[in-house]
């Protein structure tokens, strides 16, 4: 696992961007072998966001990336690098990130993906603050930008009623020393079984017999990653919490990754975060993947929980198993 701190680094503001189309549990039930009392019991899902099929990743994140900004007050010259995390990204390559930062009008940037699971966002935010905390650049545009719909298999119950899509964006920007971002990050390669798309890469190349196994979609070990989830998170997080030299009675708002109301729920109990700290949008979006912590602050704005001075704790998992945790400050001012 790997620790870092960085002064005078904030997040300054969040855009979003969701697909129009909401998929409700009472839909998929009339082709899957469900309904929608089974997956509310078990994840905490009523509906999610479902991309047109011309969109992908990177549509959302320009038009998540384009709100940030306008928020934040600035153009997309200002923007030094541009960092973009995804599930399944726009494709192998070239990076996410480049085409967004393009489009947007930020060309002269740089861009480059992280690959980590779910925990992307916040493994994004820590290579951009460790950026702007060195001195190399002023201002970072950090995204979690998922289309996961397509990399699931309609046909398995046990995957495609959790996720939506859904983009988030971050602007980065240097501030006042007392802004810290304190980061706790670590993978265990020994979970890849537990949560994967087998085939596409260099190990297993796209051929008739992977698209006639179905082995294109995403596999899951459900039992596996909540175990790893409700240990691994809430262990990083009362580490990165040391580091902070903080308490959960000083966060603010926890915000972690959208993954199962019930992973949710067991770790926010064991850290002691009562419901106000607590931000959740699962219910009416699923698990969005990378974009599910920037979604998720930015609902948390817009009724008026999140504030100049704000201490967050943002907490991300997946695969890899990887894990991301995080202290930082939100800071407009």
């Amino acid at each position: 696992m790997t620790r870092g701190r960085v002064a005078g680094v904030a997040i300054a503001a969040v855009g979003v961007s969701l697909p129009e189309r909401a998929l409700s549990n009472a839909e998929i039930s009339l082709t899957l072998d469900t309904s929608d009392e089974w997956i509310r019991t078990r994840t905490g899902i009523r509906e999610r966001r479902i991309a047109h099929p011309d969109q992908a990743p990177s549509d959302l994140a320009v038009e998540a990336g384009a709100q940030a900004l306008e928020r934040a007050g600035l153009r997309a010259g200002d923007i030094d690098l541009v960092i973009s995390s995804s599930l399944v990204p726009d494709m192998v390559f070239p990076a996410t990130a480049a085409i967004v930062a393009d489009r947007l009008g930020a060309g002269a940037a740089g861009a480059f993906d992280v690959q980590a699971g779910c925990a992307g966002f916040v493994y994004a935010l820590a290579a951009a603050a460790a950026f702007l905390g060195s001195g190399m650049y002023e201002t970072a545009l950090v995204l979690g930008a998922e289309v996961v719909s397509r990399g699931l298999d309609w046909t398995d119950r046990s995957t495609c009623v959790l996720f939506g899509d859904g983009a988030g964006a971050a602007v980065v920007t240097q501030a006042p020393d007392d802004a810290v971002f304190t980061f706790d990050l670590g993978a265990d390669g020994a979970g890849m079984p537990f949560l994967n798309m087998p085939a596409g890469g260099a190990r297993l190349p796209a051929s008739e017999q992977t698209v006639r196994e179905r082995q294109h979609f995403l596999k899951m070990n459900g039992r596996e990653i909540f175990r790893f989830a409700t240990r691994t998170v809430t262990d990083s997080c009362v580490r990165v919490l040391e580091q902070a030299g903080l308490t959960v009675r000083d966060i603010d708002l926890f915000v972690p990754h959208q993954a199962n109301l019930r992973i949710i729920a067991h770790v926010a109990e064991r850290l002691g975060f009562t419901p106000a700290q607590l931000v959740t949008n699962l219910e009416r979006f699923g698990n969005t993947s990378c974009a599910s912590i920037p979604l998720c602050l930015a609902e948390a704005q817009a009724d008026g929980r999140l504030k100049d001075g704000s201490r967050l704790l943002l907490a991300g998992f997946g695969a890899g198993l990887a894990w991301g945790t995080c202290v930082t400050t939100w800071r407009t001012s």
